[in-house]
């Protein structure tokens, strides 16, 4: 052994353990950190295939009728006003997603994961008509799964929980390089695995 392999090999050693020191540290906290959203995301995804399991196609349908005042439903009316008086009076829930207005009626949208509720009223007479959807815990975890009427920063749960989950298996893969035995049969298991995910998608996929 010369000289300068005795005084590189060392540092090499030391940064050798010090970056599989970073990969387990990655892989174990993000691992657990991610643990209860990988596992939400993975059930919800077998619920949305199955929608039927456990009631998740199940709808309850409510029918009401109301009044709004006169003065709320003028040249202008107010859409914020008439949106608070709805929602406090038939406890509704979700975000108004529409305001539609003409000449006769107002159609008030409110939408939520697993939530419906739509209002038709009247300009002339004040008189609405309110249809109220709402589903069970599943179809409701469902709509979180696709971010469906689930608001902006549920939006962001998802971009984020997303990298966690490829850096949770980025993590692991990177480790799989510092196990000398398990390094060739490891990459060869991760690229028939991807080998076979791209042909289940030319067989099954019309």
């Amino acid at each position: 052994m010369t000289l300068r392999e005795h005084e590189t090999r060392p540092g090499r050693r030391f940064w050798y353990a010090r970056s599989a020191g970073v990969f387990r540290w990655l892989h174990i906290y993000l691992s657990m950190l991610s643990f209860a959203t990988l596992m939400f995301f993975a059930f919800t995804g077998l619920t949305l295939n199955h929608r039927t399991w456990f009631g998740g196609a199940e709808q309850f349908i409510r029918d009401e009728v109301g009044d709004i005042p006169a003065a709320m439903l003028g040249a202008d009316p107010d859409k914020l006003a008439i949106a608070e008086r709805l929602r406090s009076t038939h406890q509704l829930r979700g975000a108004v997603t529409e305001f539609q207005i003409d000449e006769f009626e107002c159609l008030v949208f409110f939408k939520g994961p697993g939530y419906a509720a739509d209002v038709m009223i009247d300009r002339e007479t004040g008189r609405y008509m309110l249809s109220e959807t709402t589903t069970g815990w599943i179809a409701v975890m469902n709509d979180l799964h696709k971010g469906r009427n689930s608001g902006g920063g549920w939006s962001w749960v998802i971009d984020v929980s997303a990298g966690a989950m490829m850096l949770v298996s980025l993590s692991g893969f990177g480790l799989l390089f510092y196990v000398r035995r398990r390094r060739i049969t490891g990459v060869a298991t991760a690229v028939a695995g991807t080998i076979l995910l791209f042909l289940l998608w030319l067989l099954f996929v019309p």
